[in-house]
Formats: C-alpha cells, sequence, structure tokens
C-alpha cells in the first residue's frame, strides 16, 4: 500500500481517539519506516511492505484504545532532550518546561549551584537544568527504582554527567546531604477523586505519580514542611502544581515561613509554577 493511502485510513482511524490523529498516524508510521515524518511529503507514493503494514496497525489499534503515543514511541522531546520513557513514570509535558524556565531564571549563573529535583521521573527536570548549569550540581530522586534506573539512561543518552539519580522517597534518603541552592518539584497534585484520571493519555500513567490526598495538597505540604532542613539560606523551593492549586500551595509556602512567594503562568495562562524563598 502507499504511503499517502495507508496514512489517510489510520487518520480517519483515529479521528474519533485522538485530538492529533494527523500528527498520530504520522509519527507511529515514522517510528515503524524509521523515518522523519518529512520523508511522507516527499514519497507519499513508496509503496510500504506487508509486515510494515501489520507493526502499524498493531500501533494503531493501541493508541486508538487511548495508550499516550509516547509510550508506543518509547521516547518524547522535552526542553532540548530527547528522553526514553515508559509506563513507569509520567510523560513529560510542555506545561512542565515553565518549570524549568522559571528555575534557570533564579540560578547564579556565576556559582557552582547544587539543584534537587524531588520525583524525577524520567529525569526531564533535573536533565534539562543540568544541561542548562554545566557548572551546576543535580541531584534527582524518585521513589521507584525503575524510574531511577530509566534518568540515568536519560542522562547517558543525553551526554549529562553532572547530575545523579537516586531513590528516595522525598528527603528520607538524603539525611546529612549538603543542602541545596534550588529544590523543585513536579509532585503529585491531582485529586483522587479528578474526573479527568478517566480521561485521555493520564488513563495510562502511573497513579501513584498523579494523586495526592487532601485535594492533591498532602505531598506539597509534605515537601514545604520537609524542605528547609535540605535548603541553604536564600536559597528556593518551586512546584508544578494544578490550575487551581496556586493560592494553597502560596498560602502553604507563606505558613511555613518562605518569602517572596509568587506564581507563574504556563502556556494556557493558567498558574502552574509556585516559588518561595528559604530567608
Amino acid at each position: 500500500m502507499r504511503i499517502d493511502e495507508l496514512l489517510k485510513g489510520a487518520f480517519e482511524r483515529l479521528t474519533f481517539a485522538s485530538e492529533t490523529a494527523q500528527l498520530d498516524a504520522q509519527l507511529l508510521l515514522a517510528h515503524v519506516l524509521s523515518v522523519s515524518t518529512s520523508y511522507f511529503y516527499t514519497w507519499p507514493e513508496k509503496q510500504v511492505d506487508a509486515a510494515d503494514i501489520e507493526r502499524f496497525n498493531t500501533l494503531l489499534t493501541r493508541r486508538a484504545q487511548g495508550e499516550p503515543v509516547a509510550y508506543l514511541l518509547g521516547h518524547q522531546a522535552f526542553w532540548s532532550l530527547e528522553l526514553e520513557v515508559a509506563p513507569c513514570t509520567l510523560i513529560p509535558r510542555a506545561d512542565t518546561e515553565r518549570l524549568v524556565e522559571v528555575a534557570l531564571s533564579v540560578l547564579d549563573v556565576s556559582k557552582t549551584s547544587r539543584i534537587l529535583d524531588l520525583g524525577t521521573g524520567t529525569g526531564a527536570i533535573a536533565l534539562s537544568l543540568a544541561a542548562e548549569q554545566p557548572k551546576a550540581a543535580v541531584v534527582g530522586v524518585d521513589l521507584i527504582e525503575e524510574a531511577v534506573e530509566l534518568a540515568k539512561r536519560n542522562a547517558l543518552r543525553n551526554k549529562i554527567d553532572n547530575v545523579a539519580f537516586m531513590q528516595s522517597r522525598w528527603f528520607d534518603a538524603l539525611e546529612g546531604c549538603e543542602p541545596f541552592d534550588l529544590i523543585v518539584s513536579n509532585p503529585p497534585y491531582i485529586d483522587p477523586n479528578d474526573v479527568h484520571l478517566s480521561q485521555g493519555d493520564v488513563r495510562f500513567e502511573p497513579k501513584s505519580a498523579l494523586v495526592a490526598d487532601n485535594h492533591g495538597m498532602a505531598d506539597i505540604e509534605h515537601i514545604i514542611q520537609s524542605a528547609q532542613r535540605f535548603m541553604k539560606h536564600n536559597a528556593y523551593l518551586m512546584f508544578e502544581h494544578g490550575y487551581d492549586q496556586a493560592a494553597a500551595v502560596r498560602e502553604a509556602l507563606k505558613a511555613a515561613g518562605f518569602v517572596g512567594v509568587e506564581s507563574f503562568q504556563d502556556l494556557g495562562q493558567n498558574d502552574r509554577v509556585t516559588i518561595g524563598q528559604y530567608p
């Protein structure tokens, strides 16, 4: 079958399953054929053999059932990096790049900063900061051992060597370590009863990385209460959080004695990142 015919049928098949059906189809076929999507515009008449069509149809079926494209491909772009992804971790999203931007804006590039990423998952935040700040010493921790190994592979994949990953439930494995200039986290922040948990890609992502008690605030509050013992004076603590949680996060930071508390909006103009400074 010709490439253009195959893509047309795939698009129609995915139309009711995805808002990005055409792109999804192109990405999956490019993956099967080991080409870039631009190849399809140059060679639409090229024939695809039966074995590749079968592989493509298998991926289409999984996508039509809602499985995220990133899991099907096994990788996802984030910041300037290409990251391996797996069902043991969240898929890095564009909104989280806002957290990286805000973090970079407060770092002193003239010194060797120590940075901690709590709940690192794929290592997306830690690796992006390490790549942009080669003088920095970055540590990423995650409760899931499989995620820690994945983050380590992503460091090797992107040739970043100023970062270390370790297994820890938040600060548990960090007792006695040198304090940090910056602590960042994209923790679980979705209410267990949120209807969005049964919709879209999040149906396939690990609930342990998505859901927190107390209306999604439990892990954020735990980190705020524990963080100061691991921070230098004038260090920053910052979170990615839900679109409707900024006020609660600001209140929690202020109640714990943080100053300069401020929220920043994401691409959709929702409050997405909140920071505070340890005085």
